[in-house]
């Protein structure tokens, strides 16, 4: 992985604004070379975040029908649910933009947590074997254009939680976890391995309650003590940081 870039931005406003001109290159830039675009969506503030992505001249320059859409990680809940990052997603962005509803990619509703991990990776697996999605050359793992993170308070990423051993997957693509510190407890989520496979992994973290994670994660003593889930995200390709200035107030 190379160092990564780290945009400290004075405002949320300024963080969507850098954040819909950085999307758009990409998809231009994946779609001319390989005919499409997978992005991965996080729940909680991030797909307020991409907003400006549906207004000009972002929503009518980019090219939808060629996006395909995965989930970071799901509650285990009907996808009508209000506690859905599907829903949220679709509500919010997805109901907004030309995508085909082919290229969306939600959890199947009605199997346990555990069945749900298994089904969506196998699902994964069946795109890259028909080559709907690449391969890492180097862990074998999925390799997804862009996956787009949000960072709790704690410093979790997708429902990867620092007191949870699911955070030391090595094998599965996706795994679950049905005792979530944060409500509700039943949920999927990609593992460290595949997160790790992407090409390009934007970290996007705004407001004064992830200051504290942010110092740990990025501060001059980052490298010391137990890491923080967010630590453990360390892409193959580009990692990219895009922050506000109330959570990097913690920072010199």
């Amino acid at each position: 992985m190379s160092q990564p870039v780290i945009h400290k931005l004075e405002t949320e406003p300024h963080v969507a604004d850098a954040l819909a001109t950085y999307i758009a290159d990409l998809s231009a830039k994946f779609i001319a070379a390989n005919g499409s675009f997978s992005v991965v969506l996080s729940g909680g503030t991030l797909i307020d975040t991409l907003r400006k992505l549906l207004e000009p001249p972002y929503i009518k320059s980019i090219d939808w029908s060629k996006w395909l859409i995965f989930f970071l990680d799901e509650r285990v809940v009907p996808l009508d649910h209000p506690d859905s990052n599907y829903k949220l997603a679709y509500d919010g962005f997805l109901s907004k933009v030309p995508i085909p509803k082919s290229n969306i990619y939600p959890i199947k509703e009605n199997l346990s947590p555990e069945e749900a991990a298994d089904e969506y990776e196998q699902r994964l697996k069946q795109l890259v074997a028909n080559n709907t999605l690449k391969t890492s050359p180097t862990t074998g793992f999925a390799k997804l254009d862009l996956m787009l993170v949000g960072m709790g308070p704690d410093g979790h990423v997708a429902s990867l939680f620092c007191w949870h051993f699911q955070r030391f997957e090595k094998k599965k693509w996706v795994t679950f976890i049905t005792d979530s510190p944060k409500p509700p407890p039943p949920r999927i989520t990609f593992t460290f391995p595949l997160i790790n496979s992407a090409d390009q992994i934007a970290m996007v973290v705004t407001g004064e309650d992830a200051a504290d994670a942010v110092k740990v994660a990025l501060g001059e003593h980052a490298s010391f003590g137990y890491p923080l889930p967010v630590q453990k995200v360390k892409p193959e390709g580009k990692l990219t940081w895009f922050l506000d200035s109330e959570a990097t107030s913690g920072l010199k």
